[in-house]
């Protein structure tokens, strides 16, 4: 390749011999690093995407390359135009790779100033016009590139929630598809139309906006900030546990998703993360601070993605989570997931006779539904039921399962004496409240953004900055008040303490109170199944049905003056 990048500028002006020896090597060079770079690049594929330990060395050579390959080109930059005829799109290809590096790093990692790094080379691509010149040339499969970049591109916005440039970004992405398919002709229209079409849905998911006083829409993080979870009160016993790591399982039929990533995932991903912090100074090399470096905070917790996984994958990630868990920590599963009942009778009660959750199936299984009409009693194949994650209770397990069978987990048995509590969403929302679940799960949403699910339950699709603020502050004081109610309870199951020590699992227990305390106060919340529940059960009169909690909601619902939506005197009731 060399030979030819040299032989091809030579031809163009010179003889081979004109080429001073300096320049020459600068060219070799930069192919060396070029070709491999794309190695090391390719070769992320074949690495397993479980296990947190095997493929950091590796990601450390590649970065370390790349990191050479980008400065070796901004230095000899008048030279390689020259004698290589390096290309914009090809330094908009370097920049496009690092971003992408960065990114799986953040998968890889749930480190969130990782998203800004990837952003801030994304960012230049597009300031500094790499890919401008793609659509001069006569080759579609450049074009391609350009586009996947925008998508990448959005992806980081969307995570980092920069929802104005994510907008910008779609409008140009619109037009590249439009002038792509226009000149080439070509059969993936459908394809990129969809991707639009997807992002669009994603970014107006949330069924409440907070406006500015120039009606411009505020953008609100969800992730957890210095001041987010409450603090635990002097001499609060609580156990010691940390969260460890996460699973976070989408297989809902047609929710709203962009990039294998469905509203719910990505709403609960935020909850198990902390505000970004810039990481500039640490900048070349992810994984590779010298270990004197103490980190200021304690990270967040590792979290495998999985979108619409089949048993077997599921199994695969959750058997890797459970083997590298530390000592002390937590395992957090979270199922947004159809549910799937049992089809036949069954006189027993067991782990396997209430059905579960969607698992994908990869193959078109004709046959396994014909044998499943012929034998009822046989069980649903492609569903996790309470009983598969038995074994995984041997370790301290938090489970949230949001699904319209999510009762099954209820009929859990806790056989090993570990920590262990499943979150439970409603099986059924009332008919009245206008169906969002394309737009994501309302349970999930009270986890996420609990102020924006309470204001959606009272009718409320829009409200102004200045009394979001002193709502969420508010909020804020009924938290703390929770924790305090949970933690002074005389009858609550040791499990809930024992989880109560960790930021992320305290301020989820809270908001799944508030939740719980929210639907059983609304007037059209009137059947047990709109109700969330929880394994162990809570104690109602201490936690979800206390009137000094019920007080506050009311405080809360005559803040944005909707008190009428919910009962006044719910005791009463029951």
């Amino acid at each position: 390749r060399t030979e030819l990048a040299l032989k091809e500028t030579m031809s163009s002006g010179g003889a081979e011999d004109d080429i001073p020896q300096a320049e020459r090597k600068t060219v070799t060079d930069f192919c060396y690093l070029l070709d491999k770079s794309k190695q090391l690049f390719n070769g992320l594929r074949d690495l397993p995407q479980y296990g947190q330990k095997q493929w950091q060395s590796y990601f450390g050579r590649t970065f370390d390359v790349y990191t050479k390959l980008w400065k070796f080109q901004q230095q000899h930059r008048q030279v390689l135009d020259n004698r290589y005829g390096l290309k914009r799109w090809q330094i908009g290809e370097i920049a496009s790779k690092i971003g992408q590096l960065y990114y799986h790093y953040y998968l890889r990692t749930s480190e969130t100033s990782y998203l800004n790094e990837a952003f801030s080379f994304y960012s230049a691509i597009r300031q500094r016009s790499y890919y401008s010149q793609v659509n001069k040339e006569d080759r579609p499969e450049l074009v391609v590139k350009k586009l996947r970049y925008y998508a990448r591109f959005i992806v980081v916005c969307l995570l980092l929630n920069k929802m104005d440039v994510v907008k910008d970004l779609v409008k140009e992405l619109s037009d590249e598809i439009e002038d792509y398919t226009h000149r080439f002709n070509t059969e993936d229209q459908v394809e990129w139309n969809l991707v639009l079409q997807e992002v669009a849905a994603f970014i107006e998911a949330d069924p409440v906006m907070v406006l500015n006083d120039d009606n411009t829409i505020v953008i609100t993080s969800n992730r957890l900030s210095e001041t987010g979870a409450p603090l635990l009160e002097q001499g609060m016993i609580v156990g010691q546990l940390a969260l460890a790591d996460a699973l976070i399982i989408g297989n809902c039929n047609n929710q709203v998703k962009f990039s294998e990533l469905t509203i719910d995932m990505f709403r609960m991903l935020q909850a198990l993360e902390r505000e970004p912090m810039n990481l500039a100074s640490q900048m070349n090399k992810p994984g590779m601070q010298e270990s004197t470096e103490k980190p200021a905070r304690r990270e967040n917790p590792h979290k495998y993605l999985l979108y619409k996984p089949t048993f077997s994958q599921l199994y695969t990630f959750l058997a890797a989570s459970f083997k590298e868990l530390p000592a002390n920590s937590v395992l957090l599963i979270y199922l947004s997931a159809t549910g799937v009942f049992p089809s036949g009778r069954s006189d027993s009660e067991g782990p396997y006779d209430f059905g579960g959750v969607l698992t994908n199936s990869n193959r078109d299984i004709i046959n396994g539904d014909a044998l499943h009409k012929r034998n009822q009693s046989y069980k649903e194949m492609h569903c996790l039921h309470p009983g598969d994650l038995y074994p995984f209770t041997r370790k301290p397990l938090f489970i949230i399962v949001d699904s319209s069978n999510s009762v099954a987990y209820k009929n859990f048995t806790n056989l090993f004496g570990q920590p262990l509590v499943c979150l439970l969403s409603p099986t059924a929302y009332p008919k009245a409240l206008q169906d969002q679940s394309q737009r994501g799960s309302l349970f999930t949403l009270f986890l996420n953004n609990p102020l924006m699910a309470f204001l959606f339950v009272s009718g409320l699709s829009s409200m102004r900055r200045g009394l979001w603020e002193k709502c969420q502050d508010y909020l804020r004081k009924i938290n703390r008040d929770i924790a305090q109610l949970l933690t002074h309870s005389r009858s609550i199951d040791q499990s809930f303490l024992q989880f109560f020590g960790d930021e992320f699992l305290r301020l989820l227990l809270t908001r799944f109170v508030f939740c719980s305390a929210t639907m059983r106060m609304h007037k059209i919340f009137r059947e047990t199944r709109n109700y969330p529940e929880s394994y162990p059960q809570l104690p109602r009169d201490e936690t979800v049905e206390n009137p000094h909690l019920q007080k506050h909601i009311l405080e809360l619902a005559s803040i944005l003056d909707v008190r009428n939506v919910f009962l006044e005197n719910t005791l009463d009731d029951y």
